[in-house]
């Protein structure tokens, strides 16, 4: 797997693109004005749980009560404070903050394309591989639940689907992957589309069993 992973993150992976966003799947709709708002800079951490009988996604969902992306599924991560030394050390920091998930059971590997949102967040996806063993402890206020999705699930294209809503007036278009009771959309969805493509063009490093993708 870390092979796999390694592989698949390098700089010249023809699948990689350097930058994605909201705006790919929305170029005429009315999120283009958020283009010219200021940027927020953030760091997500994107854990890959290295089990036994393979691989998992850790997610979270977010409380109902929040301000901004209630209830929502998201990789934790947050805001890029003036006190984290670069994006990885904010993505650590916000993963024991929000879930408990302690760096000791971390190593990161490497980094998705930088996702854009149309709220105007520049998040970097700071892929790790998580080994088991860890206690969870969440922060109440902030996250609802952690679930894992598994791996195969995310590299099966069958699982990936694009779906709209009128959102300020436009129809906007966003990747969605139900899994079970909850239900993974916008740029959570999407962070993960971007690794299954480049996951995808390293398969020939996967591990055995982990042959299920489909293009």
């Amino acid at each position: 797997m870390k092979n796999w992973l390694a592989d698949a993150l390098k700089d010249d992976n023809p699948a990689a693109r350097g930058r994605r966003s909201d705006f790919d799947l929305n170029r005429d709709a009315k999120l283009i004005a958020h283009k010219d708002k200021p940027i927020r800079d953030a760091a997500v951490l994107v854990p890959i749980v290295d089990h036994v009988d393979g691989p998992s996604i850790l997610l979270t969902k977010r409380t109902e009560h929040l301000s901004k992306h209630a209830g929502q599924v998201s990789f934790p991560g947050g805001k890029i404070d003036d006190t984290d030394a670069d994006a990885v050390a904010a993505a650590l920091r916000e993963a024991e903050e929000e879930i408990g998930l302690a760096a000791s059971h971390i190593e990161v590997c490497g980094f998705l394309d930088t996702y854009r949102t149309g709220t105007g967040f520049e998040i970097v996806p700071v892929v790790a591989l998580v080994q088991p063993g860890f206690e969870l402890v969440l922060q109440e206020t902030e996250v609802d639940a952690a679930f894992e999705v598994p791996l195969d699930f995310i590299l099966n294209r069958e699982n990936h689907r694009k779906q709209s809503a009128v959102w300020q007036g436009a129809r906007r278009e966003y990747y969605a992957m139900p899994y079970g009771d909850f239900f993974i959309w916008g740029a959570t969805a999407a962070m993960l589309v971007n690794l299954c493509e480049v996951m995808e063009a390293s398969r020939h490093r996967a591990p055995a069993g982990l042959g299920k993708v489909s293009v």
